[in-house]
């Protein structure tokens, strides 16, 4: 009897290694991917090149990816959650105005630092740049970043509305209009490198008037 648990319990703990080995190959390959992504662009990047950077086989890259777009969706699909600054849909909203204007406040200064953080802006270029070949990757992104939060907002705001916190109205469109005075034309001219990453004098400005805008509603 005993012969069996000692082996059940190497038979677990071989199974653990072997995910663990697993997941420091995936690690490794999407980070090297990533970079050279970045340095040289999606298309002008081989497997090959990732094989080499990443220093695994060819065998273990394809077991866990099949093409180039799959490692590039892992590697986007990844990041999205890293950036996604959602709201504590379980937690009760504030008990007054003010601490929830405070809330609103710090809400968007965490987006706008993590969003405008060169690393996430490559992975918006990629996205954009394979869209037409591979729009799912575009999906994953959205889905994880921007539409993750709305709906973490308009939750926030239907419960603040319930505390009778805010104006009564349909709160999808009281978040989007947060959310449209937090950005503005900020992204499209970060994306397209018209402007330096704003200070963090004009996010904590931008956070304000977004929260100002919503505490005002309509």
């Amino acid at each position: 009897m005993s012969e069996i648990k000692k082996s059940n319990r190497n038979s677990s703990r071989s199974s653990a290694q072997s995910k663990h080995v697993s997941g420091s190959i995936r690690e490794r390959v999407l980070y090297a991917a990533f970079t050279l992504f970045r340095e040289r662009g999606f298309s002008s990047t081989s497997m090959l090149e990732i094989v080499t950077r990443a220093r695994v086989s060819k065998r273990d890259l394809y077991a866990l990816f099949n093409n180039k777009h799959a490692v590039l969706a892992a590697g986007i699909s990844e990041r999205a959650e890293r950036m996604r600054r959602p709201l504590d849909t379980t937690t009760p909203a504030p008990q007054t105005r003010h601490a929830l204007a405070t809330l609103l406040v710090e809400f968007g200064v965490a987006i706008l630092k993590t969003v405008c953080h060169p690393e996430v802006l490559t992975v918006f270029r990629l996205a954009i740049a394979e869209s037409d070949r591979a729009p799912e990757i575009a999906r994953a992104l959205d889905g994880s970043g921007h539409e993750a939060n709305q709906k973490a907002l308009t939750e926030l705001i239907r419960k603040a509305q319930a505390r009778g916190l805010v104006v009564a109205g349909d709160p999808a469109p009281m978040a989007g209009r947060y959310l449209a005075v937090l950005w503005g034309d900020l992204m499209i001219r970060l994306l397209m490198r018209v402007r330096e990453a704003p200070t963090e004098r004009e996010i904590d400005a931008r956070a304000r008037a977004a929260a100002e805008t919503l505490m005002a509603f309509p």
